[in-house]
């Protein structure tokens, strides 16, 4: 019972994709760390009232940094926009509050270093992390905050100067802080995006591919059976029959062979390149965050075999990037066979209901006809497709 309520989680966990894993990290590691400082201040705070105002401070940021778009992976809401507005106005009121305490309970010997001044701190600070760092023009913000957090606090100039300046190195640490987190987002989109528009190309590019073939294979033969009709209807005009019925016969034997190419095209069994599949592959996976471990050389299997491995690299790629969140794969290049294995397959299970995704099915159909034999095994996170093909020794035995 309590091993299926941890592995839960854990299978949470690793149904997400690497972009969604690393805004998690982030924004729980901030709110984490936010939580441990609220801690070790409080217990220093001698009144109850600062302690009040660290903790509606901290919970006013939490809340913010919780609800921000760039760290949930979600589009802006109004939702959000209110809360990160509310959360605001709470940090800038605490400051308020200690601020005026500061001026009306405390002697001046006790500026800087009260607990209305330290509360005041750890608010601005807390707004320079969760609201300075996403405003138009942080640094801007942040010499404002710094300014009138001095103004607010010190009694006299060299006491503003010092309040002022220490507010914007301490806020300036924050702000530094999740700008170069915001910057790693921004970063592993860019990423995200261009393995998105890669695979895009890919498509593309296949689909360029097959509509050429195309028009090589039937125009070609229509140009010819166009012509040959011309001709044959011509020898019919001027009675000569036995040559415009040679030309006839030549027709049909056009129609059927290019009914016969184009067959073999749509069912994708033109010549496809083993060398240039795995390296489209490499880089397809790259470009998604899956790092594709190579054994063995293109140059152990057999020439026969190139097709059905070519075929097994292109569909076992395309489930990887559309099925899984895999981070490393394997591609074995044998004499008998080609292997193809990978993580992150929870994503895949829950997608297809824990059944093999149709490719592979189509794939075991088309190979089947060429004398190779499609395998699949789910253990664990682990997911592998095998092709196997009779050896240039079992076909000399059959």
């Amino acid at each position: 019972m309590g091993r299926s309520r941890l592995s839960s989680p854990l299978t949470w966990w690793a149904r997400q994709s690497g972009p969604t894993r690393y805004r998690l990290y982030s924004l729980w590691t901030l709110q984490v760390s936010l939580i441990a400082v609220e801690i070790v201040l409080l217990v220093q705070a001698d009144s109850w009232w600062a302690r009040a105002g660290i903790v509606v401070a901290g919970l006013a940021a939490a809340l913010s940094l919780h609800v921000r778009p760039v760290l949930r992976g979600h589009p802006p809401t109004h939702r959000a926009r209110v809360i990160t507005t509310g959360a605001a106005v709470v940090l800038v009121s605490v400051t308020a509050v200690a601020a005026i305490v500061s001026r009306i309970g405390e002697a001046p010997a006790a500026v800087g270093t009260s607990d209305a001044a330290v509360t005041g701190r750890v608010a601005l600070m807390l707004f320079a992390l969760a609201v300075g760092a996403f405003a138009a023009h942080p640094w801007w913000l942040l010499a404002a905050v710094a300014a009138a957090y001095g103004l607010a606090f010190g009694r006299d100039l060299p006491t503003i100067l010092a309040l002022g300046v220490s507010q914007l190195l301490a806020g300036a640490f924050m702000t530094a802080l999740m700008l170069l987190t915001l910057w790693g987002l921004r970063i592993l989109d860019e990423l995200e995006r261009r393995g998105d528009i890669e695979a895009r190309l890919r498509v593309a590019e296949e689909r360029l591919r097959f509509s050429r073939d195309l028009h090589d294979v039937v125009g070609r033969s229509f140009s010819a059976i166009s012509v040959k009709s011309e001709l044959a209807r011509s020898l019919l005009s001027r009675g000569a029959t036995e040559r415009a019925g040679a030309e006839l016969d030549e027709i049909a034997a056009l129609a059927a062979e290019s009914m016969d190419q184009m067959r073999t095209l749509v069912r994708g069994y033109r010549d496809i390149d083993l060398a240039n599949e795995v390296r489209g592959a490499r880089s397809l996976l790259s470009s998604a965050g899956c790092t594709l471990t190579v054994v063995g050389d293109v140059s152990d299997v057999p020439a026969h075999a190139h097709e059905p491995a070519a075929w097994l690299v292109r569909e076992g790629t395309t489930n990887i990037v559309k099925h899984s969140s895999a981070t490393a794969a394997v591609l074995e290049l044998r004499n008998d066979g080609i292997r193809l294995s990978n993580n992150g397959v929870h994503r895949l299970g829950a997608r297809t209901g824990g059944t093999t995704p149709s490719g592979l099915v189509g794939l075991a159909e088309r190979l089947q006809a060429v004398g190779a034999t499609v395998t699949t095994e789910a253990d664990g996170d682990e997911f592998v497709v095998t092709v196997e093909w009779p050896t240039p020794v079992d076909r000399r035995q059959e």
